[in-house]
């Protein structure tokens, strides 16, 4: 598949930090409104992956996001159309929520510009959409891990990005919330065509929301395919060193269960 029609393509795509190769001879690549998720043990490079293909980075290799280079874009344009949700934020001191997911608005404004009424509204229905419309007077400082979780997703999907790349978007939140953040993701794909891959953890999440699952293991890819080809039991006892059910769930969906150790 060409640059032109894939949201996302990486061809030999390697980063190396220190002595070790963290990311190794990827391949992947990822079509337009097409939901896929990240998955690996700890240390598989899912992360450093994403930093790479938003340009924070170096790397060597390929890579076209949205129909541009990172290594030769300028972060403002690449903001335009590259939103990354980050595992470990950082939060200016002394903005409010609303400042905070405003800023997300900032690729789109002009140099010295100021936010116009279109930009507000963006920000307004971002923060109805996450249940976030009472907390935009408070100090995005004073949040909990879940609240402010959920506040720079809101900031990520301000930027109306072609492309969103979330790092674990579920861990802090409870399960409530976990639902609702991947609902609304997966409604913004579905409607807006929005291309999304996603750093998951929970494999059984993961495998519910993606189209396909690429498992990262020492950097390099060692399966892409559905979750049902990719999270077989024997595999996941491979790689993640763990014992585990696979269950056929209805609608062609899979869970993926811990089994405890046996009694002897």
């Amino acid at each position: 598949m060409s640059a032109e029609t894939s949201a996302i393509r990486c061809a030999h795509v390697s980063v190396t930090r220190g002595p070790r190769r963290v990311i190794d001879n990827v391949d992947c690549v990822v079509q337009p409104g097409e939901w896929v998720s990240l998955v690996g043990p700890n240390g598989s490079g899912k992360t450093t992956l994403l930093h790479a293909l938003a340009g924070l980075i170096p790397s060597t290799g390929d890579i076209n996001i949205a129909g541009v280079d990172p290594a030769a874009t300028k972060r403002r344009a690449m903001a335009r159309v590259v939103a990354l949700m980050p595992q470990r934020p950082t939060v200016p001191e002394g903005v409010s929520v609303r400042e905070l997911v405003g800023l997300g608005r900032t690729p789109h404004i002009a140099r010295f510009g100021v936010e116009t009424t279109n930009d507000a509204d963006v920000v307004d229905r971002v923060l109805e959409s996450l249940n976030l419309v009472d907390f935009a007077g408070r100090s995005a400082g004073a949040l909990s891990g879940g609240e402010l979780q959920r506040v720079m997703l809101a900031r990520a999907l301000a930027q109306e990005p072609q492309v969103l790349l979330l790092d674990e978007p579920t861990s802090a939140l409870d399960i409530g919330h976990q639902q609702q953040v991947l609902d609304l993701v997966d409604t913004l794909r579905r409607t807006h065509g929005l291309t999304v891959l996603a750093a998951m953890h929970d494999l059984t999440s993961a495998a519910q929301y993606a189209q396909r699952l690429v498992l990262l293991d020492g950097g390099r890819i060692v399966a892409d395919g559905t979750p049902v080809e990719v999270l077989t039991a024997d595999r996941i006892a491979r790689v993640y060193d763990a014992r585990v059910e696979v269950l056929m769930r209805p609608g062609g969906t899979i869970a993926v269960l811990p089994l405890t150790r046996p009694v002897d």
